[in-house]
């Protein structure tokens, strides 16, 4: 894991749009991820996981709108984590913020490894 949103609240779940998760720039910027990276979002709510892909949304919007057939997994007023991943030959070093309801960063998170990592030979 490179970057995850943790307790984001999907401020709109939009059937029409055509596929993807629209994610505030502000949010994107500060745990590094870009638009049209694939992303795994999992619902706190409903227990639901799906990938998607990033779009950019309006920067400092609070904007977590899930679209297209993934609104049928995750509504509107879901809680959600969203993590972005690399795959790597070394660990990474991950960015990861806890917003408040309105998708504001709260604060920055550090994980610690919770198993030993083996580098790529």
């Amino acid at each position: 894991m490179r970057s995850k949103i943790h307790n984001a609240t999907v401020t709109e779940a939009n059937l029409a749009y055509v596929g993807s998760i629209t994610i505030d720039m502000d949010l994107c910027d500060a745990v590094g991820l870009w638009p049209g990276e694939r992303v795994m979002v999992v619902s706190n709510t409903s227990g639901s996981r799906l990938e998607t892909y990033v779009i950019a949304g309006e920067r400092g919007s609070g904007d977590i709108c899930v679209n297209g057939a993934a609104a049928h997994l995750i509504g509107e007023g879901e809680e959600v984590i969203i993590m972005g991943f690399e795959l790597v030959a070394q660990p990474v070093e991950p960015q990861v913020v806890l917003v408040d309801r309105r998708n504001r960063i709260d604060r920055y998170l550090t994980e610690e490894p919770q198993v030993a990592l083996v580098p790529f030979a």
